[in-house]
């Protein structure tokens, strides 16, 4: 009898055991509130900018040749784009020739030419050209330039707006021009992505002086021209953009990146580059400004709710929006920085369930739950931020780089919003695979390897918990096995 009792504890036990294991094992997937702060610690190259005279900047060949080349989204559904470039020396043509093969050009477009000075410095000729019209899912070859010192290029078109179209995009945050920078450019450009949505801070030329804010734009365009000039970066500006330096009797605020990136603000009817919307395959993305007012009825907030009430989730189901600073960020770095921006417009990505926010600013990566703080007031309400599976996961990709180096500090303990964070650099992916289901990877960038460490499949927020979803017919998703959930 001793024995059949012994038997029935001992059985007792090895099964409390097994439930409280796979309770510590769930509480890792994203449904649980166990946040991971990791302990890798990221063997840098110092944090300074790479010298002008290495090859990174290398200057194109040939008199006058075109340098600084890159493109973005040129109208609201992908069917254009906007061609950039410098030519150093004098205007030269201002035309594009462009065809679906190569080294033959069937269509020709004109741009325009501008300049501008900063302090003593005087840039080059900025060349702005809009090519329309463009057939989507189709390779385009692009010539740029005259004589021997013309350069060719290519792109290629985004599918057509499609609930199902499946598309891949890179998130690009705070890059500058350091070893790291260009080790995480060059960790994305072994992938396979097809567009960057860069979440702001590009060349940090403001950390120099006088001329040398001018020149490290420059070296910055050419530096970014491996990636840029052959697929398209969604712009959003940063803090490091602003470029207000008294001084040196400089005080135009964006200036520089403004004469140097167009954004097409027009096509979604916004008064403002620095804010804007495309689409693009199967995804709505919305680009905000986090240095222009945003309170009620300023420019901002009335173009971001008429916008909002455009988007169409049964054309394009993925609703992503881009800002530079994190609203939600765990980090002694630029704590509680969003925190306006949060108080304003939070309540509005909860109501039009957008997916996913893109931020960068503080030098480090983070993840948080689906979290919302909408109900708290200053007089009774939830005081802290509650789980909300109508909010969008909040993730900051502020690690390009650049030479302010990384922001290794982290509150503790790690907040219940927080899943995963880690000071390293790296950037991340976001492949959308149809209306229902995406796969994020955050690539950090170790010993010369791209290395996915947070990983997770995103639901939808219209279709993967909508009925309807269940009228479709499946959508299996091969190779994700093993990764954590996010709905």
């Amino acid at each position: 009898m001793f024995r059949v009792m012994v038997e029935v504890t001992m059985r007792k036990s090895r099964l409390l055991h097994l439930v409280f294991t796979v309770f510590v094992l769930l509480s890792f997937v994203n449904g649980g509130r166990a946040g991971m702060t990791s302990k890798f610690i990221r063997s840098e190259w110092p944090s300074i900018d790479i010298p002008l005279d290495n090859e990174a900047f290398a200057v194109p060949k040939g008199h006058n040749a075109p340098q600084q080349v890159h493109i973005t989204q040129g109208d609201y559904d992908g069917k254009a784009v906007i061609i950039s470039w410098v030519t150093p020396h004098e205007p030269g043509l201002s035309k594009v020739w462009y065809g679906t093969s190569q080294n033959k050009y069937d269509f020709t477009a004109e741009g325009k030419v501008t300049n501008y000075t900063f302090h003593k410095y005087k840039s080059g000729y900025i060349h702005q050209c809009l090519v329309d019209g463009l057939e989507y899912d189709t390779k385009y070859y692009y010539k740029i330039g005259s004589g021997d010192s013309s350069r060719e290029f290519w792109f290629q078109t985004p599918p057509k707006v499609d609930p199902d179209a499946s598309y891949k995009f890179g998130i690009i945050g705070d890059l500058g021009q350091t070893f790291n920078s260009l080790s995480t450019l060059e960790h994305y450009m072994h992938g396979e992505g097809q567009t960057v949505l860069f979440v702001g801070d590009l060349s940090y030329a403001d950390r120099y002086q006088f001329n040398d804010v001018g020149i490290r734009w420059d070296s910055w365009g050419r530096f970014v021209e491996r990636s840029a000039a052959y697929q398209p970066w969604i712009w959003s500006a940063g803090n490091h953009e602003i470029e207000f330096m008294p001084y040196m009797e400089e005080v135009i605020p964006f200036k520089s990146y403004l004469y140097r990136y167009p954004t097409p603000y027009l096509a979604s009817k916004s008064s403002n580059p620095l804010w804007y919307a495309i689409r693009r395959a199967s995804a709505h993305i919305i680009v905000l400004s986090s240095y222009s007012p945003f309170v009620k009825y300023t420019p901002q907030w009335v173009w971001l709710r008429d916008e909002l009430k455009k988007v169409d989730r049964e054309k394009t189901p993925w609703l992503i929006v881009l800002m530079h600073v994190p609203m939600y960020n765990s980090n002694e770095a630029h704590f509680m920085e969003g925190e306006s921006m949060r108080s304003v417009f939070e309540s509005w990505f909860i109501h039009y369930k957008v997916d996913v926010v893109f931020a960068g600013h503080v030098h480090a990566y983070e993840r948080s739950y689906r979290v919302s703080n909408i109900n708290y007031n200053i007089s009774s309400g939830d005081r802290y931020p509650v789980s909300d599976k109508s909010a969008p996961v909040y993730i900051t990709v502020g690690d390009g780089g650049n030479q302010e180096g990384l922001a290794g500090r982290f509150r503790d303990p790690q907040p219940d919003y927080s899943a995963f964070r880690e000071a390293s650099y790296g950037h991340s992916t976001l492949e959308i695979k149809n209306r229902s289901h995406a796969i994020y990877h955050w690539n950090r960038n170790d010993d010369g390897k791209k290395v996915p460490t947070d990983s997770f499949v995103l639901h939808n927020q219209y279709w993967g918990n909508n009925l309807r979803r269940r009228k479709l017919k499946k959508h299996n998703l091969r190779g994700a096995g093993g990764l954590a959930t996010t709905r």
